[in-house]
């Protein structure tokens, strides 16, 4: 007889807090098979804690490659693996989609278990609109590289999210508020553990009250407030729109269709604008 094949769970972890773990994410962690994680040291600290024995896999940026495609046989054969972090929901900046991806083209069922993500748990409390937000990841650590990102992101409309560490925090504020100028700004930092904090304003004041610390530390999320809408401006010529809207990282057709919601017209309608000049 065939093996049935398992299920491969994809489990959110607290960021700091333990008690953030879900129900549901403790019962799928006792019940599947083993659990892949970025480093065993780190998880174990996060079973122990639950009383939650089972093998550990070693699952990195290093080894992804090859583990996945052993991690999916064993799903194959029968076993049901969990995929966790170091904290948070996997795949978010974090190892996970060769994984994922070579599971699916395998047939195999994903299963997310929702949980904390530093991204969303900083918006909520920011107090910058929600109403539209893009997570970014991490900013690129040169400074020339990093304000050649934030230069294609300039005619985004919605909150941005980056998350960001704590040796680049100063020159990321920087080099924000160098390209981005004044727009609102939040840094959230060590959420959900003994010191978190909220810093507001824009990226200038933030960055001199960190730098007047001794030192900067913990995790960090760096928020920027919406900017003005280019693409939306009905004196903008509609092909500059959406050319804009592609050079802040959206694909042709994406970025025709934001046009067209921006300006109330029919996609058709945009093309035909477009053919004219």
């Amino acid at each position: 007889m065939e093996p049935v094949p398992g299920n491969l769970f994809i489990v959110a972890t607290p960021i700091g807090n333990l008690e953030d773990i879900t129900l549901r994410a403790v019962r799928i962690l006792r019940e599947c098979d083993f659990i892949a994680c970025e480093d065993t040291r780190q998880s174990r600290k996060l079973l122990d804690h639950f009383g939650i024995s089972k093998p550990l896999v070693s699952y990195h940026d290093h080894n992804e490659a090859e583990r996945a495609m052993e991690l999916v046989e064993s799903i194959q054969a029968g076993e049901s693996g969990a995929l966790v972090t170091d904290a948070g929901t996997p795949l978010v900046s974090d190892p996970g989609y060769r994984l994922v991806r070579a599971a699916i083209s395998a047939g195999i069922v994903v299963v997310p278990i929702p949980g904390v993500s530093a991204g969303v748990g900083a918006l909520s409390a920011a107090g910058l609109p929600t109403d539209a937000f893009r997570f970014c990841g991490f900013l690129p650590a040169k400074s020339s590289q990093r304000r050649a990102a934030l230069e294609g992101l300039k005619s985004e409309t919605c909150t941005l999210i980056f998350y960001e560490t704590p040796h680049r925090i100063l020159g990321a504020l920087e080099d924000v508020h160098a390209v981005l100028g004044e727009r609102p700004v939040v840094v959230a930092r060590e959420l959900t553990k003994m010191h978190e904090e909220f810093l507001r304003g824009n990226a200038q004041e933030i960055r001199e009250k960190l730098a007047a610390r001794t030192t900067v530390k913990g995790e960090i999320t760096l928020l920027i407030g919406k900017g003005e809408s280019h693409a939306a401006q009905p004196d903008l010529p509609v092909e500059h729109a959406v050319e804009l809207a592609e050079q802040a990282g959206l694909s042709r057709m994406d970025a025709i269709k934001k046009v067209a919601k921006d300006r109330g017209l029919s996609k058709r309608e945009v093309y035909r604008l477009m053919a004219v000049r």
